[in-house]
């Protein structure tokens, strides 16, 4: 364990902790949001990019912050534990928004793009290593051996979200309202002082947490068995076994087989299983060689592993349809009529907190109404099952862009109406609340398939491997938000050659409509793909005692003998 770490006896935990936790990651959320949610406007505006660059730019800062999670993930494990990770990852952050600060204030014009984005990608970095572990570590708080923590943690899941949300929908009012009408230094001062609080906050804090070392390096673990499993390929079980390795039990001072493991065996990916049999090599040695011989646990965490992959990969035109919000859906609120009264504009950018306020109502909801109702229906402990959740989720992303799509026509119809096509800056005399649908569902989508995401990567991955767990569902995002980095300049060439460009900076004369509907169809034959995927997925099973061990013959296997 870490030097200094408090060990379950001194500490409260559940809830004591985990709340604690959530209000350092409000303030980090509060911080991201703040910043990505009007970045678009900066970057139009006062670097005088092309809509569809800057589009781009906030899509690929967007993807990478994302996705450095792993790396981060990967850093906790392996070196350094959660808690260190974040104190790190923590400190840079901060001086990432202070040297953003003094980029939009005190750095001249000249060399201004390029000490922003240097800035903003050490932001980036900085996220990298405080997502994965932060809501991990929080969760690692409830100790599964008492049972009324354990219960817990599955809505701990949901009011986690909840919390990030609050923080997130806060700074879309109050930080975009800052950077639209007094100044971009105060809009990004404000969430770095945010930040600074949250950080001492969180070593004041640093005793009363559960917290481990890192358990070493997850990935060696994986190679391990791929190794393995390709040395003995043509080995067959019946024949050529003689027996499983399920764990190591000194008897007497002498190595003995287990015949039982703390995960049953699954009938996936199957030839994976040879890296667990013993042969006539394992037999005669005198200590295992982890190159050549796994236990079935780790052989069943690499399926764990594998198993979640084509999950991730059908979560990627999800990740897609919610990075219009920080794009496209601004830049069309720009463009409508803003006002509130005689005299005050609502800003664009802040639309994006009907997001927040509609998972502030809908997760409550969700947990107190729906769960309870479902459970009665299903007899599962969730209501519904974690996948069926994220499909749920995926099906309101495809309502989302047809919805955005039928919006964006009566838009330009509008626009054609009243002659503002040929305008660069005309505003459509249509108020912007007509933009309400898309933000809710998006919000509402979030509620089923991000959480779900959570809790499926957090339940089904080793724990050994939870924080690379969170890592990769945040790189759900990440790689999304690429692929629609990706997919902005294709649309544009391929439009371009149709003789009229669908993606121009005059929004007026564009046609993001046809855009809204080609993600709308991409993302019906994702949810395809989901369907068949999620189909032949086998939840984990941790069996409490050795009478729910599932052994080879359960599974169709001739039984070998444990005696080598």
């Amino acid at each position: 364990m870490d030097s200094g770490t408090v060990t379950k006896g001194d500490v409260k935990g559940g809830w004591n902790a985990a709340i604690f936790i959530i209000f350092v990651e409000m303030a980090e959320r509060f911080a991201y949001y703040g910043l990505a949610g009007n970045l678009i406007t900066y970057l139009t505006k006062d670097l005088g990019q092309p809509l569809a660059t800057a589009a781009q730019n906030v899509n690929l800062w967007s993807g990478i912050s994302a996705i450095f999670p792993l790396i981060g993930a990967f850093v906790a494990d392996s070196y350094l534990g959660r808690f260190r990770t974040i104190l790190i990852s923590s400190v840079i952050y901060l001086v990432g928004l202070i040297f953003l600060t003094l980029s939009v204030s005190v750095i001249p014009p000249l060399h201004r793009q390029a000490s922003f984005f240097t800035a903003l990608y050490m932001v980036a970095v900085g996220e990298g290593g405080h997502k994965p572990c932060v809501q991990t570590f929080a969760a690692d708080q409830f100790n599964e051996e008492v049972e009324e923590e354990k219960m817990a943690k599955s809505s701990f899941f949901n009011w986690w979200y909840q919390g990030i949300t609050i923080g997130a929908t806060t700074a879309v009012f109050v930080v975009v309202y800052l950077e639209d009408n007094v100044s971009w230094t105060v809009g990004i001062g404000v969430p770095a002082a945010a930040v600074g609080l949250a950080s001492g906050l969180l070593v004041i804090g640093a005793r009363r947490y559960r917290r481990e070392g890192p358990p070493g390096s997850p990935f060696t673990r994986i190679v391990q068995v791929l190794v393995s499993a390709f040395r003995k390929r043509r080995l067959r079980e019946a024949r050529d076994g003689r027996g499983i390795y399920y764990e190591d039990v000194i008897v007497d001072g002498s190595r003995s087989w287990s015949s039982t493991a703390s995960m049953s065996r699954t009938p996936q990916f199957r030839w994976l299983d040879k890296a667990a049999v013993i042969d006539d090599v394992d037999a005669a040695g005198k200590s295992r060689d982890p190159w050549r011989l796994c236990p079935v646990n780790q052989v069943e965490e690499m399926k764990s592993v594998l198993q979640l992959m084509p999950i991730w990969v059908c979560c990627l035109m999800f990740a897609v349809v919610q990075a219009q919000m920080h794009t496209f859906f601004t830049k069309q609120g720009s463009t409508m009529d803003t006002s509130i009264g005689p005299s005050f504009h609502f800003s664009p950018a802040s639309l994006q907190g009907l997001v927040g306020i509609t998972i502030l109502i809908t997760v409550p909801i969700y947990d107190r109404v729906f769960v309870p109702l479902a459970r009665k229906i299903t007899k599962h402990p969730s209501g519904i099952t974690m996948l069926q959740r994220i499909g749920f989720g995926l099906v309101l992303s495809i309502l989302n862009m047809v919805v955005s799509a039928l919006v964006e026509t009566r838009r330009v119809e509008v626009a054609r109406k009243h002659g503002l096509r040929g305008l660069l800056k005309g505003i459509v005399p249509m108020r912007i609340w007509w933009l309400l649908p898309q933000y809710v569902l998006c919000g509402a989508s979030d509620v089923f398939a991000i959480v779900g995401l959570q809790e499926l990567f957090y339940d089904q991955m080793p724990p050994i491997m939870r924080s690379v767990g969170a890592g990769i569902y945040i790189s759900v995002v990440g790689f999304g938000s690429i692929l629609s980095t990706a997919i902005i300049p294709i649309i544009k060439m391929a439009s371009r050659r149709w003789g009229d460009e669908w993606l121009v900076d005059n929004l007026n004369e564009a046609h993001l409509d046809r855009y809204y509907w080609v993600l709308a169809t991409l993302s019906a034959f994702n949810f395809g793909g989901f369907l068949l995927v999620a189909r032949r997925f086998v939840y984990n099973r941790r069996p409490a005692d050795p009478k729910e061990q599932v052994h080879e013959a359960e599974l169709g296997f001739k039984p070998g003998t444990n005696d080598p």
